[in-house]
This record gives structure tokens, sequence and C-alpha cells, in this order.
């Protein structure tokens, strides 16, 4: 690792503060002066507000511990720690490597190192193909060789207060949308429901910790999905009627597959669904966030490869930014 400079991209993570001990014994081994760069790349959502803080909060840390593990040594090894892509929309593998790999080319870098925990989305796991997209660039990528902690998959989290009122929240919201009534019989009943569910989902259903301020912006945007989805699901009504109705029944069946802009499990199946829900496509199977889609006319394929339900996803989860990603149709033939 003997360069003048070296890269480390970083996110929370399990082995970071190893990922970073492993970088200043490496520099201290070499003997040369070198700059460590510390950067941390900002999604869309947290180019404002809640990320910016965590990301300063982050890298501030990591100053503190570097300086424990030079402390009393003599050495000539300088900090340097940024958030970059903050004007950017950063989704994909690609998009983080480009927006790494251009820091890097602006301050001369040649070497990256690698948390092997380091999840840039936060809990989706992108590093082997951020990996790959990195060795793209041309710069010299290594994993730093820390012990990984042992995985267990829980199917019960911690959780807190937030996520048991959101989600009893939620389920008296829903409760009371299907009774259609607000009467006193309703209201108690639905509350009673809705802690019933609240108590038995609390540690299962909901992944992460509630955010107010980003909860209440999804659900605006959700909001404004719904009619969306509804006005799509009537057109795609209109158009399998005529297929059933016409006399030669035009009918082109078949199975597509390709790989949504949509990351984690309520993005992922909220675009399965609504995909369900519009006649003439059916979601089949989703991994990760490869779906397979049987389609019952070539004007549903068409419709669904121009990706309006998928950018409207986006829009939902992501915000208005995220909704100008490439259609999927767009990425096939950027493949092909």
């Amino acid at each position: 690792m003997s360069a003048a400079h070296v890269l480390v991209p970083v996110g929370e993570s399990s082995t970071l503060r190893q990922t970073v001990s492993y970088v200043v014994r490496r520099a201290v081994e070499d003997g040369t002066p070198v700059t460590i760069h510390f950067v941390y790349p900002l999604s869309s959502r947290g180019t404002v507000g809640d990320e910016q803080a965590e990301a300063n909060d982050l890298l501030e840390r990591i100053e503190l511990w570097v300086s424990e593990d030079l402390e009393g040594i003599d050495h000539g090894i300088d900090v340097a720690t940024a958030t970059i892509g903050a004007d950017e929309y950063l989704f994909s593998p690609g998009d983080y490597a480009d927006t790494i790999a251009d820091y890097a080319d602006a301050k001369g870098i040649d070497t990256l190192v690698l948390d092997p925990e380091y999840h840039p989305s936060g809990t989706t796991p992108l590093l082997p193909a951020l990996e790959w997209e990195l060795r793209g660039t041309g710069l010299d990528v290594e994993e730093a060789p820390v012990e990984r902690e042992a995985r267990r998959t829980r199917l019960v989290r911690r959780s807190g207060t937030g996520q048991f009122l959101l989600l009893f929240g939620l389920s008296l919201g829903f409760y009371l949308f299907l009774a259609g009534d607000p009467t006193p019989y309703n209201l108690v009943t639905g509350t009673a429901s809705a802690a019933v569910v609240a108590a038995t989902l609390w540690h299962v259903s909901l992944t992460g910790p509630v955010r107010p301020r980003q909860f209440a912006a999804q659900f605006g945007r959700m909001c404004l999905y719904a009619p969306y989805l509804l006005y799509e699901i009537a057109v795609a009504n209109v158009q399998i009627a005529y297929v059933v109705l016409h006399p030669s029944l035009p009918i082109d069946p078949e199975v597509i597959e390709f790989d949504a802009d949509v990351w984690s499990t309520l993005p992922v199946a909220t675009l399965a669904n609504s995909i369900t829900l519009t006649p003439g496509t059916l979601t089949v199977d989703v991994e990760n966030r490869h779906f397979t889609i049987h389609t019952l006319t070539e004007g549903s394929r068409a419709d669904l490869l121009d990706g309006g339900l998928e950018r409207a996803v986006r829009f939902v989860f992501y915000g208005r930014r995220a909704a100008r990603s490439p259609t999927p149709g767009e990425r096939e033939e950027v493949e092909e």
C-alpha cells in the first residue's frame, strides 16, 4: 500500500474500526509520508438533514480513532475527511463508484481500501458489485483483511417505541378505513385490534428506526402515488377488456426478467404488488431486486419496460430526483 494518498470510503459498519486501524498500521509500516482520505458518499436521501449530520459525526470519530492509533508514534501521516456525492443521486453501485472515482481523480489518488462490511446504501449488500465497478475505473482496490463478526440471522429484532406506535397507528387507520365510519364501537374494536397487531408484529415487521420527517415525506408521496396507481389500473383494465372482447383474442403471453432500481424490502414489495395489481402483468418471482414478470400482451410488456410504476415507487421512497433514473427498457439497451 505504498502510496502518497490512500482513499477509504466509509459508512457505519461492524468492521469500520478495524479497517481504520489496518489502514493506519499499513501506512506506518510503509514508512513514507501519506495522506489517508476518509470519504462518506451521501445518498440523495441524505444530502441535507439526518444523514449529513450522521456523516459528520462518523468522520469525527474516525479522526479520533486515527489519533488513538498514532499516539506515541513518529509518523508522516495526514488525515483528510469529506462527504461526497451531495449534488448527485447515488443509488446503484455504478453511481457510488463514479463519485468515489471522481474524488480520487481530483486528489490524484490511485489506491483505495474497502471495508469488507461497507454497505453504502444502508442495509443492502453492494460491496461485490461496488468493488467490481471501482476496479473498472483503474483504481488499485484492496479489501481490508479484517475479521468479520459471525452473521446470525434473527427473526426478532430490537425495536423501540417508535416502531410500535407507527405499526399501531397504521393498523388503526387501516381498520377505520375498512370500517368506513368512526363510531365508538369501531374506535374501541379498532384500537384493540391495532394493539394486538402491533404487539404481535412489533419486532418482526419494521426493519429500521422510525424517522418522523422521512416517514411524513414518504407518506405524502404515497398519497400522490395511490391515485396514479389507480389510474394505471383503470387504463390497463380497458386495454385488457379490449383484448378479451376482440374476436381474434390478440394475446402474446411472455415471461420477462429485469433488475429493478429499488432496494430494501418495502420498496421492492410495493413495486411487485403494484405490478400484480395492474391487469396484464403478474409478478411471478422476486429475488433481491431481480423481478420475473408474466405479461399477457405486447402492450403490457412495453408499459412495464417503460418504467412508469418503477419510477413512481422510487419517487415515493427516495424522492423526486430518484424518479429520473433510466427505465428498465433503457437499462436493457445499455447492457446489450
